[in-house]
């Protein structure tokens, strides 16, 4: 393991040196953040003093927002008396589009239809009101903005009995049978919460059973990984094989579902050889891994395996999510030290510059990551459901709130699908890395900058001469697809093809073939072509109806040579590599 001069978590000093934090101002974060489920009250503060006194000071801001609301309240006077004489007249505020709460037929209808376009004047006002306040910082500009839209999403009309007329309704039809209902999912969904089990019917889903079924051989284990070859379905295959490194704040089974959308079956019924890094589940032991024991006992290890198994044939490489940061880390130190096993890149809604990474930097910063690292010192690791809960409330509306009104208010179980499943299996994460990867990545962006060290040397994006294929997802709201673009400009010397697909951050890439209502569009920008802004791209590339996997897959067919050759053996046992259990290993089972 990387050496650790901090047990748990590296608080930053002056010079860039670990410092130990003091034993008293520990335990004081740690009591505060156990109150406050590990979120800064001292940031929120800060970012609504700001927002406050810079529209105090702001006389200017504030008559645009008194016109602002006298216009609102004309606006909607007038809809009021126009919707009393004619029930079909025009709305006047439209939800935002992807904004689906309002869209029955029985929001259409008085009084209900006054109540939602009440609440939307509300919300556009609310929005102009925490932006563009001149002096704000951006950070806490888009945080109070943030905040505002939890509190506006939290008493919107849809959640409660009396405002939403189809709980009214169905309350009618079952003589309040659904509120009964919902009372009993909500107390087993309380003491499954307290007892740590799955969510309710995910019985039937099961990794192995149901779920990651590939099949296939643990062909490696070490601390962090296990490294799964699954088994060939074509008599000839690729010559060149393909390695997929999973985000570690995730199981690795997202890309390996139901036989249906497995992105690992797909690509193994292609004739591609396929392997994939199953992470550890990392407890109060691991607490001093870091970034460097990831990349080494992780990617490194793998490939060396890899290497083994299939001699003399470079490596198609894919990433996932932060797994795609990670490989394109690796990858700067490989073109640095002269490593040519690599023939390709493929990072799905995977970020390398992290200067602009959506709302998620609102979890990040000074103040937060000081709780974050006192709760990790008393562990050793960050829970999953903290991280899962952050990634709930970037969409709250969908993630939250409409759950709680189907499943509580109407009574109705949410069929529980592969992915929600998957979703709710969270991971740990080692206090050392967390800390690392958000104050190196996303606070200080070091690869992208050209700091990030790798063996004390700088390991820089721009030294890759990869081919390089990008995916980013229109509705991603972890890795947003504008800086998933970013890698045109921070990778060298590489033809890079980005392709943006519909969907978010996990659906937009388990979006396999014959699935309905998928698009993308896609196109390659060869080494030297000029830059296109993202919006100007979007504008011109065409949309194509239908998976991104085909073109994905043409693209690695070009890179995995015409040669077709018998697969190869499972494991090499002249290596000391023999098979070690079957898919899906015992690593993605621990909880």
């Amino acid at each position: 393991m990387a050496d650790s001069s901090v047990a748990g978590v590296p608080a930053t000093a002056g010079d860039g040196q670990p410092q130990r934090a003091d034993p008293l101002d520990q335990l004081a974060y740690m009591t505060l953040a156990r109150a406050t489920r590990g979120l800064s009250p001292a940031a929120a503060q800060l970012a609504w003093h700001d927002w406050a006194l810079h529209l105090a000071i702001s006389p200017g801001k504030r008559r645009k927002l008194l016109e602002e609301a006298f216009d609102g309240h004309r606006r909607f006077l007038n809809y009021v008396l126009r919707s009393a004489a004619n029930p079909n007249c025009p709305n006047c505020v439209e939800p935002l589009e992807q904004d689906r709460r309002f869209e029955g037929d029985a929001w259409q209808k008085w009084p209900f239809n006054v109540i939602h376009q009440g609440f939307l004047l509300q919300q556009e006002w609310w929005q102009s009101a925490t932006s563009g306040v001149r002096g704000v910082s951006g950070q806490h500009e888009d945080m109070v903005s943030f905040s505002a839209r939890q509190w506006l999403d939290m008493l919107s009309p849809v959640n409660f009995f009396w405002t939403n007329p189809e709980v009214l309704q169905k309350t009618a039809e079952t003589a309040g049978a659904n509120l009964l209902q919902g009372a009993r999912n909500w107390l087993e969904d309380l003491g499954g919460l307290l007892a740590g089990a799955p969510p309710a019917n995910s019985e039937g889903l099961i990794v192995g059973k149901n779920v990651g079924v590939t099949p296939g051989k643990v062909v490696f284990r070490n601390h962090l990984i296990e490294l799964i070859q699954y088994a060939p379905a074509t008599p000839r295959v690729y010559a060149a094989p393909v390695l997929i490194v999973p985000s570690w704040i995730m199981k690795y089974y997202i890309l390996d579902l139901s036989p249906h959308n497995s992105m690992v079956r797909w690509l193994v019924d292609q004739g591609h050889t396929v392997f994939m890094v199953s992470w550890r589940n990392p407890g109060s032991d691991d607490r001093d891994l870091g970034m460097e024991d990831y990349r080494q006992l992780g990617v490194m290890a793998a490939l060396d395996v890899v290497g083994a198994i299939v001699p003399e044939r470079q490596v198609n490489a894919v990433g996932y999510c932060l797994g795609g940061t990670l490989l394109a880390i690796a990858a700067a130190a490989m073109a640095r030290d002269g490593d040519e096993r690599l023939r390709s890149m493929s990072l799905l809604a995977a970020e390398i510059d992290f200067r602009e990474p959506g709302e998620l930097s609102l979890f990040i910063g000074e103040s937060q990551l000081a709780f974050l690292e006192s709760i990790m010192a008393d562990k050793g690791y960050l829970d999953g459901w903290q991280m899962a809960g952050a990634f709930q409330l970037l969409n709250s509306q969908d993630l939250i709130w409409s759950r709680r009104t189907k499943e509580y208010l109407l009574g109705e179980r949410r069929e529980l699908f592969d992915l929600m499943a998957w979703n709710s299996d969270t991971t740990r994460m080692p206090a050392r890395m967390h800390s690392e990867y958000l104050r190196k990545l996303y606070l200080d962006n070091d690869f992208a900058d050209g700091r990030y060290l790798v063996d004390g040397i700088p390991a820089v994006p721009s030294d890759i001469h990869l081919p390089v294929f990008a995916v980013g997802t229109v509705r991603d709201h972890v890795a947003p697809w504008k800086t998933v673009y970013k890698v045109h400009r921070v990778i060298g010397g590489a033809d890079v093809t980005f392709a943006l697909t519909s969907g978010g951050h996990n659906a937009g890439v388990v979006s396999e073939p014959g699935r309905a209502n998928r698009s993308f569009q896609i196109a390659t920008r060869k080494h030297g072509q000029r830059f296109t802004d993202p919006d100007k791209w979007r504008e011109e590339i065409p949309v194509q109806q239908g998976s991104w996997w085909p073109a994905w897959g043409d693209w690695l067919a070009t890179r995995s040579s015409e040669e077709q050759v018998a697969p190869p053996s499972m494991g090499a046992t002249k290596a000391g590599l023999a098979p070690l259990g079957d898919a899906p290993g015992t690593y993605v089972l621990e909880r």
